[in-house]
C-alpha cells in the first residue's frame, strides 16, 4: 500500500504540477503573485454575477415545476 501513495504522489507532485504549479512559486515579486490571485478572484467574481443573472431570468420565465412532490411515486 506504501508504495501505491507513493506513485500517487509521484504522480501529482512531480507530473502534473510541476510545470503548472511551480511558476507561481517561484515567483520572487510579491506584486506579480497578487496580480495573479486578484485576476483569478476577479474572474471567479464575474462567474458568479453571470450565472445568478441567468438563473434569474430562469425563474422568471416560470418553467420550473414548483409542485410539492418531485417525483410520481409520492
Amino acid at each position: 500500500m506504501k508504495a501505491l501513495f507513493e506513485a500517487i504522489e509521484y504522480l501529482f507532485v512531480e507530473v502534473i504540477f510541476k510545470y503548472t504549479m511551480d511558476p507561481f512559486r517561484s515567483m520572487e515579486s510579491w506584486w506579480i503573485s497578487n496580480i495573479v490571485n486578484w485576476g483569478l478572484a476577479v474572474i471567479g467574481i464575474v462567474a458568479f454575477i453571470y450565472w445568478m443573472g441567468e438563473l434569474k431570468k430562469y425563474a422568471a420565465t416560470g418553467e420550473e415545476d414548483k409542485s410539492i412532490s418531485s417525483h410520481s411515486y409520492l
